[in-house]
């Protein structure tokens, strides 16, 4: 099964694509969608553009969006909660299920701590993924929300059977 992470961002949009066999995890590909344009809209379109290429050439099977954290500048997170709205709008186009998960889950999941830096977590996911050259950090989060989405999805299916 083919699972497609995605990093939320209004100038880097991270996405990282693994293969799932089982408990076995392949690394398909992984990149950063970066938004063009002045305005948010064609910055927003920018973004939608990228995605949808990224999901026809790799047609993914499932998707995972990194949940929006709250922070101090309202404003900043505002954009960023409608560049994630593009992280949704892209896979459910696509007809995909999307999960989605807390910042300190997808962390938890893949580093064993919930407040792991964004070095760990880079570390973690080429532990995981043997050999692979990451793009940088944004495709390194999003490969670990895919890798995150494939560990919860392998027990809720345990749980369901």
């Amino acid at each position: 099964m083919r699972v497609m992470g995605i990093d939320p961002g209004l100038r880097n949009l991270g996405w990282g694509i693994i293969d799932i066999d089982g408990s076995r995890l392949r690394h398909v590909a992984n990149g950063v969608c970066q938004s063009t344009g002045a305005a948010l809209a064609d910055r927003l379109l920018s973004l939608h553009g990228q995605l949808t290429a990224v999901c026809e050439q790799f047609r993914p099977a499932l998707a995972a969006v990194e949940q929006t954290f709250v922070n101090k500048d309202g404003a900043a997170t505002l954009k960023l909660g409608q560049a994630r709205g593009i992280a949704l709008l892209v896979p459910a186009q696509f007809g995909l299920e999307v999960g989605e998960y807390a910042p300190n889950t997808v962390k938890k999941t893949v580093v064993g701590v919930g407040h792991a830096d964004k070095r760990q977590i880079a570390h973690m996911v080429a532990m995981q993924l043997p050999g692979i050259a990451i793009a940088g950090p944004d495709a390194a989060d999003a490969l670990a929300v895919a890798i995150c989405h494939a560990h919860h999805m392998g027990g809720a299916a345990r749980l369901r059977a």
